[in-house]
C-alpha cells in the first residue's frame, strides 16, 4: 500500500499538527530541513520503531527527493504505524519556496544523496573506461555500475547510497537517536 504523500501546501498548512521525521543522513540534514524536522536516518528507523508508535499525531516522513521516505513508510506501515510523506521531499518543498531551517553558520554541507551516488557512478564509470583501454577486463567494473543502477532503479533502493551513508563525511554531527526519540510528542 502507498502511503498518502502531501504536496508542500497542504503539508506546510499541517505543520503545526504533524511529527517531521527526516530520514536522510544527518550531513544531509544538517543542509536543511523542514522546521521542526527531528532527524532519524533510514537506517536506524527499525530501532526507532517502539517509540514511533508511541507518537501522538500524524507522521510525516520526508527526505531529499521521496524514496527513501517511501522506504521508511513501508517498514512503518508493517509495523503498524501510519504515515505519510511528503511529495518532492525537502527539494520539491524548497522548490515550492518553502523554509528549511539551517543549523548554525560554521557547519559544513554535504551534497545530497542523490548527487554522492551520481558522483561516485559517474567517476567509477570513467575509471573503468579509461583502465579499459589497458586491459578490456576493466570494462568490467563499468558493467557493474549499469547493473547495479538497473537492479537499483527496478527495486527503489540503492546499495550505492546505503554505503556513502556509513561514510564519515555522512556522518557529521551524527544522530543522538535516543535524545531524538525523546523530544518526540507522546500519546
Amino acid at each position: 500500500m502507498t502511503p498518502t504523500a502531501l504536496d508542500a501546501s497542504q503539508a506546510g498548512a499541517r505543520l503545526d499538527e504533524l511529527t517531521v521525521l527526516d530520514v536522510r543522513t544527518p550531513g544531509e540534514y544538517a543542509s536543511g530541513h523542514l522546521p521542526g524536522a527531528l532527524n532519524i536516518p533510514l537506517d536506524q528507523i527499525r530501532r526507532a520503531l517502539p517509540a514511533l508508535r508511541e507518537v501522538r499525531g500524524e507522521l510525516l516522513v520526508v527526505c531529499a527527493s521521496g524514496a527513501r521516505a517511501l522506504s521508511a513508510c513501508e517498514v512503518l506501515s508493517k509495523h503498524g504505524i501510519r504515515a505519510v510523506t511528503l511529495a518532492g521531499g525537502t527539494q520539491g518543498w524548497a522548490a515550492a519556496g518553502q523554509r528549511l531551517d539551517r543549523p548554525a553558520a560554521g557547519t559544513r554541507a554535504v551534497w545530497a544523496m542523490e548527487r554522492q551516488v551520481r558522483f561516485t557512478a559517474g567517476t567509477v564509470v570513467l575509471t573503468g573506461l579509461g583502465l579499459g583501454l589497458l586491459h578490456p577486463a576493466w570494462q568490467l567494473l563499468c558493467a557493474g555500475i549499469a547493473g547495479g543502477l538497473v537492479f537499483s532503479a527496478l527495486t527503489n533502493t540503492c546499495g550505492m547510497a546505503a554505503l556513502l551513508g556509513k561514510l564519515p563525511h555522512n556522518r557529521t554531527g551524527a544522530t543522538d537517536l535516543d535524545a531524538t526519540l525523546a523530544t518526540l510528542p507522546h500519546r
